[in-house]
């Protein structure tokens, strides 16, 4: 259920679905590409979300990992991404926040096109792979912690 790609209405998609036009970037001084606004809804979790968290494991562990809250991210009007947990939608790499970032290059605006099918999938592979990532983040941490003390054991 995670970063589920949708549309508003619940309408099969259309070519012209694919085109960002909800502000996530716009042409600065010299062709730099400059981040705008975009367009998000912060909300709790669903029944059906919290669900699906529970059918892989523990959802209050899932939801600690995840973030308590998720955005659906709108690509314009009609097509989103439903359900981009709190910290998937607010991961950073290289000081730059992932997936603003990477649609601010694809404004219609700049890009000159509409997204591709490959690319909408992208999408959600991507935000799928940074939860993995964050589900991990406990696991991880405790490996670490147990390395640093047993390291320099003789």
């Amino acid at each position: 259920t995670i970063c589920v790609a949708a549309h508003s209405e619940g309408l099969q998609f259309q070519d012209e679905d694919f085109r960002v036009t909800a502000n996530w970037g716009y042409g600065g001084k010299g062709g730099i590409t400059m981040p705008g606004k975009g367009k998000t809804n912060e909300r709790d979790y669903t029944e059906k979300e919290k669900a699906a968290f529970a059918a892989d494991g523990d959802a209050a562990e899932t939801i600690k990992c995840l973030g308590e809250r998720t955005f659906d991210v709108y690509l314009n009007d009609a097509a989103l991404w439903r359900n981009v947990p709190e910290r998937a939608w607010n991961y950073y790499i290289g000081g730059y926040q992932v997936l603003k970032k990477w649609l601010s290059y694809r404004e219609y605006n700049l890009l000159g096109r509409a997204l591709k099918l490959e690319e909408i999938s992208e999408v959600t592979n991507m935000i799928q792979r940074i939860s993995a990532i964050l589900l991990l983040e406990p696991h991880l941490n405790e490996n670490y912690r147990k390395i640093k003390t047993d390291y320099y054991k003789s």
